[in-house]
């Protein structure tokens, strides 16, 4: 098989039938797989699928999880169910265009050494949504949530960690990009292992493409292959004094000390 498409599923059901419909339409040209797996939603979502999704489409299958255990764990478990030579870990509000699978596929075939890559994401009025960052400082997580952010210091080192500093219509390796939307190498994943389920939310892309740089495994950002994102993830609030009643900044906050406890302070030594 070449690719299992593995989605993520908490509580977007809504977005479920799009996201399928897109990649059914064009990706009539590979073998792959659709792993659905949901993660404790409330909303309905596993009835849906089994009611309305698996018998219209028979690429799909379903995997449920009896509690939410968070970003990691749940696509490890898609991941581990799966056999495809390649892996796409991609959110439900995701729809594909054109021939982009097929391409990435193509792409991975043909650059043996990558291990990671992702797509160029656009909002749906066709904006370019920044997806592909260096890795983080302490400093830099810092000042993206506190007032710091407001000054040109703090801007510079903000804008220089989330890539905006280049021009996104080159192809080029990067230090990691988003889990919204990624291709991995099953043979990669062997090696470097499964998604680190300390992390709850937050940080778990940033540590596993880390792990597979330090196994040797190129990360590439593709910027001639371009797929619709309709929602970023769940963003934390941006301002410092609302943030401290927003539960996604204290999980954010959780997953930083445990990717710094990890990893050190400083940042890798690039070759």
């Amino acid at each position: 098989m070449d690719l299992s498409v593995i989605i993520l599923n908490y509580n977007t059901k809504d977005f479920l039938l799009p996201c399928i419909k897109g990649m059914v339409q064009y990706t009539s040209d590979l073998d792959y797989e659709i792993i659905i797996v949901d993660n404790a939603s409330t909303d309905g979502s596993a009835a849906y699928v089994k009611e309305y999704l698996l018998p219209r489409f028979p690429q799909v299958k379903l995997l449920e999880s009896q509690k939410n255990k968070g970003f990691s764990a749940g696509n490890n478990l898609g991941i581990t169910r799966s056999s495809g030579k390649y892996v796409l870990v991609m959110n439900s509000d995701i729809v594909i265009l054109d021939n982009s699978l097929k391409a990435m596929v193509a792409y991975m075939d043909n650059h043996p050494k990558v291990g990671i890559a992702g797509p160029r994401l656009l909002s749906p009025d066709g904006s370019l949504q920044y997806f592909v960052y260096e890795f983080p400082t302490p400093h830099v997580l810092f000042y993206r949530r506190t007032p710091l952010a407001r000054f040109g210091f703090a801007q510079k080192a903000i804008q220089k960690y989330l890539m905006m500093d280049w021009d996104h219509t080159d192809n080029r390796p990067v230090d990691w990009v988003q889990g919204s939307c990624m291709i991995a190498r099953r043979t990669a994943i062997k090696e470097v292992g499964l998604m680190d389920e300390q992390y709850f939310l937050f940080l778990e892309d940033t540590d596993w493409c880390r792990r597979f740089w330090k196994k040797n495994w190129e990360v590439r950002y593709l910027s001639d292959i371009e797929i619709i994102h309709y929602h970023g993830r769940a963003s934390v609030a941006s301002h410092f004094y609302l943030s401290l009643f927003n539960k996604m900044s204290w999980i954010h906050l959780a997953s930083a000390i445990k990717y710094f406890k990890k990893w050190g302070l400083s940042l890798p030594i690039k070759n």
